[in-house]
């Protein structure tokens, strides 16, 4: 058991540690961190603008922003949890930026069934792109990020209520997509 906590540690020791060499300023040290975390960015970039190149748009705009914050972090709570929520505001910050994101908007009321599979995930992830814009990003970050519906109010700026029929929207097209 002492062998398989020696092999886990260096790699917590390893993120440390870059996360300390980045933070005074090593160019080379946060590559590394950019190759341990770019991808999980941008597949959450891509869930919820559900377009490359917002997608794109909003993981180099999270990695510059984490290059300018990264000083402050203080390890208070995992890197990779300051790492995601750095990288949902700053995607709803890029949507945001683009006419379509309110253009959206009708409350719905029925619920969708989902399942486990890893295809039936790979299917559901090809039906989320196809949800307007509001419904899709809601859906995301209640169903597949696990915020509330207060904190998603919160982070987009509108009524509680609107976050729950937004997801509810979502959950009804789904249904029938499927």
């Amino acid at each position: 058991m002492s062998a398989q906590l020696a092999f886990i540690k260096p790699c917590e020791t390893s993120e440390k540690n870059l996360i300390e060499q980045a933070q005074q300023g090593n160019k080379k040290a946060f590559k590394q961190l950019y190759d341990l975390h770019h991808k999980r960015v941008y597949a959450l970039c891509y869930r919820l603008s559900g377009q490359h190149y917002l997608a794109e748009e909003a993981t180099q705009e999270t990695f510059v922003r984490l290059w300018q914050k990264l000083p402050q972090f203080r390890g208070d709570s995992q890197f990779s949890t300051w790492l995601h929520s750095m990288t949902v505001n700053q995607a709803l910050s890029s949507i945001k930026k683009h006419k379509s994101f309110w253009a959206r908007f009708s409350p719905i009321y029925e619920q969708v069934e989902l399942g486990g599979d890893e295809m039936e995930y790979q299917a559901l992830d090809k039906h989320l792109l196809k949800l307007p814009e509001r419904a899709r990003i809601v859906f995301v970050l209640f169903a597949v990020e696990g915020y509330q519906h207060h904190e998603i109010a919160h982070k987009l700026n509108i009524a509680q209520g609107t976050s729950k029929a937004q997801y509810h929207r979502a959950r009804k097209l789904l249904q029938e997509m499927i």
